[in-house]
């Protein structure tokens, strides 16, 4: 079984000595920390700070109504997925801190469950920028009747539950591979619709906050990966190489339900993104997040980015850069003065 981390521990050190029923004071000292790693990624969350507010919407909603019906029908179903998913990720990350006996661990699952607030409250500022709050409410709640989203985020919430039902240190470890999935992939179809918006110029707002987002997601998944594969090295009682395997089995399936979904929501009717790229890019994200967690590629032969104008927009340490002439554009605040009005 999993012990919760105690509120106070007089015995025990303020570096803690194990991420998972070891002795911690709960004592934060950033200066005196088991993991040198902990501190810099909390800084790194810190200077991504952004709220929903400083993004001016003004042109988006000028482009709405000029946005094909194929075009609004994607955007919306995109946002009530993406909306579901923060929202569950805001809880998760606050139950399996409970579990984390490291202060420094859990302090960063406090910032993280934060920033996911952060990106529900962009969905529904969007959306109130966009459409009458009828409509809004009912896209929130299209994940209950979605075939597609009901299948594809049944994957992820059964082994959330099942660590939430029954918290050991089988489940947490399986916990933490679904979220990778979640936060590292079950978001890249979605990402690459609105990124090709801004590609040609429209919903630049919109795509503007989908980069903060993505930037703020691989700063999570980078956090869960560590501690899948540190867990596993402080406990040599692990199975590791199962562990390895069950991750390399899950993002295989889990890239096949995001392929699905991609035909789904975006299928041959977008020219900018070819589905047969799109089913590559998803498989080669699968590879890279397998990897991430110390396992084997699902997919060998996938090894190259068929989508590559998308890294402008999704590496974190790049920053976004103008497509055309490549000019570095790095920034670590929104402004109304470093958006995508360059493009």
């Amino acid at each position: 079984m999993l012990e919760k981390r105690k509120l106070v521990d007089l015995d025990a050190p303020n570096a803690s000595t194990a991420i998972i029923n070891g002795r911690s004071s709960n004592v934060l000292n950033w200066d005196d920390t088991a993991h040198p790693w902990a501190y810099p990624m909390y800084k790194n969350m810190l200077a991504n700070f952004w709220i929903p507010n400083e993004i001016n919407m003004s042109n988006d909603l000028k482009q709405w109504p000029e946005l094909s019906d194929t075009e609004q029908a994607s955007f919306k179903k995109i946002i009530g997925l993406l909306a579901f998913l923060d929202s569950i990720q805001t809880d998760y990350s606050g139950k399996i801190a409970d579990y984390l006996t490291d202060s420094s661990l859990s302090a960063l699952m406090q910032v993280l469950a934060f920033q996911e607030v952060v990106h529900n409250q962009s969905y529904s500022y969007v959306l109130s920028s966009l459409v009458h709050q009828s409509e809004q409410e009912e896209i929130f709640e299209y994940w209950k009747h979605d075939p597609v989203l009901i299948e594809r985020n049944t994957f992820i919430t059964d082994g959330y539950q099942s660590f939430i039902d029954d918290p050991n240190p089988d489940s947490f470890l399986k916990s933490l591979v679904y979220d990778v999935v979640l936060e590292g992939l079950f978001f890249y179809a979605g990402f690459a619709f609105f990124y090709n918006l801004a590609r040609n110029n429209k919903m630049v707002s919109t795509s503007t906050m989908i980069n903060y987002i993505n930037r703020d997601e691989q700063i999570h998944v980078n956090l869960f990966a560590r501690i899948f594969k540190e867990t596993l090295d402080q406990n040599p009682d692990l199975d590791k190489p199962y562990y390895h395997e069950f991750a390399t089995r899950t993002f295989a399936e889990a890239a096949e339900l995001e392929i699905k979904w991609a035909h789904h929501i975006i299928g041959d009717h977008f020219p900018g993104i070819p589905i047969h790229d799109l089913e590559d890019y998803i498989r080669f994200m699968a590879n890279k997040r397998s990897k991430q967690l110390g396992a084997d590629k699902p997919f060998p032969d996938y090894k190259k980015n068929p989508l590559k104008w998308i890294r402008a927009y999704q590496e974190v340490d790049e920053g976004k850069s103008d497509f055309f002439e490549q000019k570095s554009r790095q920034y670590t605040k929104v402004s109304e003065d470093n958006g995508f009005d360059e493009l």
